[in-house]
């Protein structure tokens, strides 16, 4: 079991005028993933732009207007996270007046160097997924998770990798979603409710699987503004109520030797992660 971690002070926010660019000759997902995580680092707010599928060079130049753009505004230098592949079309963004982030440049040009091989330079290869097993295996996951959201269906459970539960709003469905289309984990997901709370037992459904199972719990506080935005005033959003809840569901899945972990603090990807660990999950 994994304890509920503390909830910090958030740390003041600095406001800032750096702009950063996303530029890919695809989608610029691996782009913005990139930047995304290096940003996180800094305390600071970014207008963040995306220009995805850079893959003529009269795109390039306009990104680089853009770019320059920029500059002439913020007066000072934009950040730029690139992944495109051609040369060519690299070359004119890094005429642009920015500070360069070029993956493919920091890392596959060293690679190239020690396979003592040249890459293949093929436009949106990460991406070209769509014949495979594994886009197969997210798609039927996706299906899945949507058919066994918030306990909807008890069928075919037993192909379920991971089954979530925990109170209403705990952020169960984002994290199954998640799990689907990011690893091809069919995850099934189930709100425990003050039904189950009077019985003391697990939804009837669940109890042959339980190995399979992992909590999420929240703090009450976070919950009741979670609560209040989708029904604002309720007996469902009260504080009191929150924390009743709360306290019923660590206390079903302390009995039940279900492993858990608070939501509160954490984000989508961390959840994630977490429960591929506990859960020994392969990605498929």
């Amino acid at each position: 079991m994994l304890d509920p971690m503390p909830i910090p002070h958030p740390s003041p926010v600095v406001a800032a005028n750096r702009t950063v660019f996303f530029v890919s000759d695809g989608t610029g997902i691996t782009a913005e993933t990139f930047g995304h995580s290096v940003l996180s680092q800094f305390e600071l707010r970014f207008k963040q732009i995306r220009l995805p599928f850079i893959d003529t060079l009269e795109k390039a130049h306009d990104a680089t207007r853009k770019i320059n753009e920029a500059y002439a505004v913020d007066g000072k230098l934009p950040i730029v996270f690139s992944t495109l592949v051609k040369s060519e079309l690299s070359s004119v963004i890094r005429r642009a007046k920015a500070m360069h982030m070029d993956l493919f440049q920091t890392f596959v040009e060293p690679l190239e160097q020690e396979l003592e091989m040249k890459s293949t330079h093929t436009i949106g290869r990460s991406h070209n997924t769509t014949d495979s097993e594994e886009y197969r295996n997210r798609i039927e996951a996706i299906n899945f998770s949507l058919a066994h959201d918030d306990g909807q269906s008890n069928k075919n459970l037993s192909e379920a990798d991971v089954i979530l539960v925990g109170v209403s709003r705990s952020g169960k469905t984002p994290t199954s979603l998640y799990l689907a289309m990011q690893f091809g984990i069919k995850c099934a997901n189930y709100p425990l409710i003050p039904e189950d709370f009077e019985r003391e037992k697990l939804p009837s459904g669940l109890v042959l699987h339980k190995k399979k199972i992992f909590g999420l719990t929240i703090a009450a506080e976070r919950l009741s503004e979670v609560r209040n935005e989708r029904r604002p005033g309720s007996k469902y959003a009260a504080l009191e109520n929150c924390r009743y809840e709360i306290n019923e569901a660590e206390k079903m899945m302390r009995r039940e030797g279900i492993r858990w972990m608070s939501s509160t603090t954490k984000s989508i990807e961390e959840i994630a992660a977490t429960i591929l660990q506990e859960i020994k999950l392969e990605t498929r």
